[in-house]
């Protein structure tokens, strides 16, 4: 891993959501390295890879949840400020892609899933943490995606609700100006395992990566982003 990029975050609390996948693990580990205390959670432990060997570092604990049931959401954040006793940053990462099936032939089913799944996921969070990010004067950060700029072929519910967590991002942001600082990411392909497995033929080394996103989200809970705000930020890499 790269040192010429170095944050402080110690004795900060961060909740990494959605923490199981690439830029999750990515999140985690440079947050851990930046000395903050860092809560991972997920439907599920991951039980090998890299996000694995996070659990056993020291300052990361893990928390299993379903983050479209607002109960399970509610008792992370029960269970988070009951160990840790503050909460400084959040980091709304839970979501996924599926695409290909024009509106008139998408399904009731796929349509809830991509909306649950990227958008409710953002907003439970959100809600159940900005109580305690007014009291630590910290910071939110979502993603969004550049296909939330416009429409496009086959998926369009996930362009939709991407655009939803961008809205909502800039909102909370205004809702809470001078106590919680809130922005949304923009990626686009991330270059991931799996989607050079979706997409061979790609020009992968045009992908921004997990490590440089998961910079840019520790850039944006950092003080050095103490002026922005409602920000929609671009992660595109060169593609």
């Amino acid at each position: 891993m790269s040192t010429q990029f170095e944050f402080e975050f110690t004795d900060q609390v961060v909740l990494v959501a959605g923490a199981s996948g690439s830029l999750g693990t990515a999140t985690v580990e440079h947050f851990h390295d930046a000395g903050a205390t860092v809560c991972m959670s997920a439907r599920n432990p991951p039980k090998d890879g890299k996000a694995a060997t996070l659990l056993d570092e020291d300052r990361v604990q893990f928390y299993d949840a379903d983050f479209t049931d607002e109960a399970a959401v509610a008792s992370v954040f029960e269970s988070l400020l009951e160990d840790h006793g503050r909460l400084d940053a959040l980091c709304s990462l839970v979501g996924s892609w599926r695409g290909g099936t024009p509106i008139d032939e998408t399904g009731v089913d796929e349509f809830d899933f991509l909306l649950d799944v990227n958008l409710k996921t953002m907003f439970l969070a959100a809600k159940h943490a900005i109580p305690h990010l007014r009291a630590s004067e910290g910071t939110l950060v979502t993603v969004s995606s550049r296909s939330s700029l416009g429409g496009g072929e086959g998926d369009g519910p996930y362009r939709a609700a991407k655009a939803g967590v961008r809205l909502l991002t800039e909102t909370i942001a205004a809702e809470n100006r001078g106590s919680v600082r809130a922005n949304a990411i923009m990626p686009s392909i991330i270059d991931t395992p799996a989607n050079r497995e979706l997409l061979p033929d790609a020009a992968h080394q045009k992908w921004p990566t997990p490590d440089e996103i998961a910079r840019t989200i520790l850039f944006l809970c950092s003080d050095a982003a103490s002026a922005t705000s409602g920000a929609a930020v671009p992660v595109y890499g060169e593609s």
